[in-house]
């Protein structure tokens, strides 16, 4: 596919015009975080209603953006999710749900989760479940936005999501693995902490214990980031966790791990 053979350009005023308006036509998915950033968002939300004919949804949503106190691409996407998901309530339009779940382009989809995300009527479960298609997303971008976009129900819903995301831990799947370890880091990125987790990190061994030898990269990275979360408030947790893990079986994943769960404490160490 086109979209995966580009490298993307290194900045923002580097993207081809061409490229950057087939990226705001939703022709096409972005193919780094320079072009993420770069897309105007609510160009691109208007191309979209307009090719499927509802230009009718664009008014309130755009209304939604400026109402913002704080206008950030992670706050624009989530009210733009939001608002479709309004918008299909609201005309009993459930195709446009299934329009942009299976879009093209990966900011599309993106607003996907987000319907899912913050959409009150569903359990947890329910919540996790429809998740998990678009934590296993071939672009980036989506993988990331989908754990956000239910990260403040994994908080309010802890035990359970931890023990449903327990299971997630021996998917066939890579991104489906990672994303049990990196939707539960205590700290996380651009997103709220888990109190419960930065006190007693301990609860979050039933997702760590089965990734500490993972043949991935990709899951190796967050869950070493997950332990480096926990070792700003509880240290001496994540060196007993990481002193157990090497005496075990101190396999090169599990070494690789270690050496990211231990680079906070480490260097304060110095």
């Amino acid at each position: 596919m086109e979209e995966i053979k580009r490298k993307g350009s290194k900045s923002i005023k580097e993207i081809p015009k061409d490229i950057l308006e087939r990226l705001n036509c939703g022709e096409i998915e972005t193919a780094n975080l320079v072009e993420w950033l770069a897309v105007d968002k609510r160009l691109l939300l208007e191309n979209l209603l307009k090719q499927f004919d509802r230009t009718e949804y664009l008014k309130p949503i755009l209304s939604n953006i400026e109402n913002l106190k704080k206008q950030t691409v992670n706050t624009i996407n989530e009210t733009i999710g939001i608002g479709l998901f309004e918008q299909s309530i609201k005309n009993k339009d459930s195709e446009i749900l299934v329009i942009i779940s299976k879009h093209k382009s990966d900011l599309i989809r993106c607003w996907a989760t987000y319907t899912i995300g913050r959409n009150e009527k569903l359990e947890i479960s329910q919540k996790l479940q429809q998740i998990q298609v678009f934590s296993a997303d071939k672009h980036f971008g989506v993988r990331e936005i989908s754990w956000l976009a239910v990260r403040p129900s994994i908080i309010k819903n802890l035990t359970e999501s931890l023990n449903i995301l327990t299971t997630w831990t021996i998917n066939q799947d890579e991104n489906i693995r990672r994303f049990a370890s990196e939707a539960t880091r205590p700290r996380g990125v651009w997103c709220e902490h888990i109190e419960e987790l930065k006190l007693n990190p301990s609860l979050g061994l039933t997702i760590l214990e089965p990734l500490k030898e993972d043949k991935a990269k990709y899951v190796q990275d967050s869950v070493g980031n997950w332990l480096n979360d926990a070792s700003k408030t509880q240290p001496k947790f994540v060196i007993d966790v990481c002193k157990k893990w090497g005496k075990a079986r101190n396999t090169k994943e599990t070494s690789y791990i270690i050496k990211k769960a231990l680079r906070t404490i480490e260097k304060h160490a110095d």
